[in-house]
């Protein structure tokens, strides 16, 4: 590396209820010691304190000042920005949820044309040798994930049937986790010994933390049923979602797939749908080939259920569709996510020819003239 240093900065999180870092003051330490400036933003949310970056050497900035910083500090964050038509000059590493067309996609690359600024989408940013993601929230996405189905089912059978689950809110550590989720579900009236579980994606990172969450809060072996592309290629809708309590999808939508499941689906099983709880990871609310097209919202923390039109026929069944599973372990998942990031984080300075960087700005010119087809398509003017 070259005597310059490179600055990066640490953006807060205007996200509702977000609480996890893209930089931990464990890997902003050793960026420090690889020859970079690291500035941080004051943010109360975040689960580290300020004072912990400040005490490895960080410069503490005012909270959310990132627009005002010079426009050659990359600025690092991790859930999408607030929703504006101001143009973005910056470089921004962060997951930036446009590159699948999701609702508003062009219009937050429509904000990087007008600022000349570039995207580096961290869901992107992938091994040039094994073309899988070089960091990504998966294992917790699952893991809490499986825990707010756990809860929500439990919730759901307290009150005849009535019951909804209210106020998630993140855990000092996974043990408090688990110990919540198993004393939940030993309180139903069936208890562990009969709750049934079924994974869609168990083969994958987030499919593996669901199946390891409902392992440690003590479900039967044999009541977690592990699904992944073999048995999905017959195409749904599939029965078996309906025989189990507790559906977690943790697939990667990357092209149409037939739906896993529908309300008319669900109305048509009646009173034989086992089925009380779906927990969305992938969470492709928005994307026109979602799989499992019973619900339209994301759903919050405070309010972490939505309710399934189950055309009045049947048990109760709900959904829940965080976007942010993993803040609810949010040290862990920083760390970890934080870790695996800082490999690449370190070859930032040599981006023009490090494969890892080069590759995710091709991706982004090639989205951002996608977008600038579809505004030509739409009428609007760039």
């Amino acid at each position: 590396m070259s005597d310059a240093k490179q600055p990066i900065w640490l953006r807060c999180e205007k996200k509702p209820f977000e609480h996890r870092s893209a930089l931990t003051p464990t890997t902003a330490k050793t960026l420090l010691d690889n020859g970079f400036d690291v500035y941080v933003e004051r943010d109360p949310q975040r689960i580290f304190d300020d004072e912990e970056f400040e005490k490895v050497g960080c410069k503490i900035v005012e909270h959310n000042s990132w627009p005002q910083a010079p426009v050659e500090i990359p600025i690092i964050g991790l859930k999408e920005l607030p929703e504006s038509t101001e143009p973005l000059p910056h470089t921004h590493i962060q997951f930036a949820h446009c590159y699948k067309q999701q609702g508003g996609w062009n219009d937050v690359l429509r904000r990087f044309a007008q600022g000349k600024g570039t995207l580096y989408d961290l869901e992107f940013l992938e091994d040039p040798e094994t073309k899988r993601r070089v960091a990504a929230f998966g294992f917790h996405a699952g893991f809490a994930g499986a825990a707010a189905g756990c809860l929500a089912y439990a919730a759901q059978e307290e009150d005849g049937g009535k019951g909804v689950l209210k106020g998630l809110k993140p855990y000092p550590n996974e043990t408090a986790m688990v110990n919540q989720c198993r004393e939940a579900i030993e309180n139903t009236k069936g208890g562990l010994e009969n709750v049934k579980v079924l994974v869609i994606g168990a083969l994958g990172r987030c499919g593996s933390g669901a199946v390891d969450l409902f392992r440690k809060v003590g479900i039967k072996e044999e009541n977690i049923v592990k699904w992944d592309m073999a048995e999905t290629a017959k195409g749904g809708p599939f029965q078996e979602i309906l025989d189990v309590d507790i559906f977690v999808n943790c697939i990667y939508l990357s092209q149409p797939i037939p739906k896993f499941i529908t309300s008319e689906f669900m109305a048509e099983a009646g009173e034989g749908r086992r089925l009380s709880v779906i927990v969305d990871v992938s969470c492709d609310t928005t994307n026109p080939h979602n799989p499992i097209p019973v619900y339209s919202i994301n759903t919050t923390f405070p309010e972490p259920t939505v309710e399934v039109d189950t055309k009045g026929v049947g048990k109760r069944c709900t959904v829940i569709s965080i976007d942010h599973l993993p803040t609810l372990l949010p040290r862990e998942s920083s760390e970890q996510f934080s870790t695996d990031l800082l490999p690449s984080l370190l070859q930032f300075p040599q981006r023009a020819t490090a494969p890892v960087w080069t590759n995710a700005e091709k991706l982004f010119k090639t989205k951002l003239e996608e977008a600038r087809q579809e505004d030509e398509r739409l009428g609007v003017k760039a």
